[in-house]
């Protein structure tokens, strides 16, 4: 198999086995595991209800270590960092890596999505529609491999899942996560690999559904208001501050459909 799901797992999510089972209904096969820093019972029960295997981080934990951990432990050339909660469509798999392979020098390869909001699939936020719009220049596969419309896309702000993202582990540095951020290190790391000769391959389709819920780490993160400061220092690697600080507030206006409480 050249492909991977790394499951990050964290203490007990009541979510978990649904997410291992679309893995499992893949209509193209990879290889699964658990990658977790909180080894306990309950994951341990789970992977062992589905027969995979668990990877116990035994250095420091938190989401930038895990998913470093995870990605580390993969033994294919193409791996996706799957988080708990979240589910992926039966054709994830093989749309990616169709996608990917018909390009020369893939760094990521990441598809549209949807959002899961108690239990019910949303595919039309506000803050949806605005990243497809960003997206909307790598729907043209010629612009793929262009390092000035990536960074453009990347300069309004962070329209990628990183749930929804396939590494090609031969053409990334490593680490990819640098430890710095709580809710900007993916968009930290995408701004980093945009950097990078190579193909940022886009599939409009939605093919994975990403949870949204209170316990969630982002839903937290935004009520502490940490992400508003966060998005800020983004937007500074690429624009004047003034223009930051204009940018970052419509943007945090949009990212507010992130609250269940505001549905």
């Amino acid at each position: 198999m050249e492909h991977t799901f790394a499951i990050c797992a964290y203490k007990e999510s009541e979510y978990l086995s649904e997410c291992i089972e679309s893995l499992l209904a893949q209509t193209e096969k990879s290889l699964i595991f658990i990658a977790t820093s909180t080894d306990n019972e309950y994951i341990r029960n789970i992977a062992k209800k589905y027969d995979i295997p668990v990877c116990v981080n035994p250095g420091e934990g938190g989401i930038t270590q895990d998913w470093n951990f995870a990605l580390g432990r993969a033994t294919t050339k193409y791996v996706t960092i799957a988080h708990q909660d979240d589910i992926y469509e039966p054709e994830y798999t093989e749309k990616i890596m169709k996608a990917i392979k018909k390009c020369k020098k893939p760094i990521i390869a990441f598809s549209d999505y949807c959002e899961l909001r108690n239990g019910k699939k949303v595919r039309n936020t506000k803050m949806l529609k605005i990243k497809r719009l960003m997206l909307f220049p790598l729907r043209i596969k010629a612009f793929w491999s262009s390092k000035f419309v990536r960074r453009r896309v990347l300069s309004l702000g962070d329209p990628i899942c990183c749930p929804a993202v396939t590494f090609n582990m031969e053409n990334v540095e490593k680490p990819i996560f640098n430890n710095h951020f709580l809710c900007a290190e993916d968009w930290e790391a995408w701004e980093k690999l945009s950097k990078k000769s190579g193909e940022f391959i886009y599939l409009k389709r939605p093919l994975m559904c990403h949870r949204i819920h209170e316990e969630s780490t982002t839903s937290e993160a935004l009520k502490a208001g940490v992400r508003i400061d966060e998005n800020f220092e983004m937007y500074c690697k690429f624009w004047p501050k003034p223009v930051a600080k204009f940018i970052n507030k419509y943007y945090t206006t949009s990212e507010k459909s992130n609250d269940l409480s505001k549905e």
